[in-house]
């Protein structure tokens, strides 16, 4: 169950409009490293510190993959890859890695977390 909560905003195109509310979802607690080895292991016959160990070599080697600008590819989960906001300039001969403002991870979900988004039930709280 996603627990959304309303929060009141101004609209930032129109400063002086009235104030509306809008919906936001609300987190409902955190599942880290060690709690997902805890479940595999539970889903399967391999033990709680090897799961832990593959998910740690996991995030190592998308470290790895990301700063050589791969695309990670994880099936069923989606794809990770890098991607950089920057200043504009007249011509490509002014165009250098100086002008990178930021730089993110975009993940972009696969079809079977997408549509687990149509099976959601939500429930507003205080």
């Amino acid at each position: 169950m996603i627990q959304l909560k309303s929060l009141q905003r101004v609209n930032p195109r129109d400063v002086e409009a009235p104030k509306k509310f809008y919906v936001q979802a609300v987190g409902a607690g955190k599942t880290d490293l060690d709690r997902l080895a805890y479940l595999i292991s539970n889903q399967s016959t391999v033990r709680k510190p090897d799961c832990y160990a593959v998910l740690e070599a996991l995030l190592h080697n998308m470290m790895d993959e990301l700063r050589e600008g791969r695309i990670i590819e994880l099936g069923n989960i989606g794809n990770f890859q890098i991607g950089v906001s920057s200043d504009a300039v007249d011509t490509e001969e002014e165009v250098t890695s100086n002008l990178v403002r930021k730089a993110k991870i975009s993940f972009r979900p696969a079809k079977a977390l997408r549509d687990l988004l149509q099976t959601v039930n939500y429930k507003k709280v205080s």
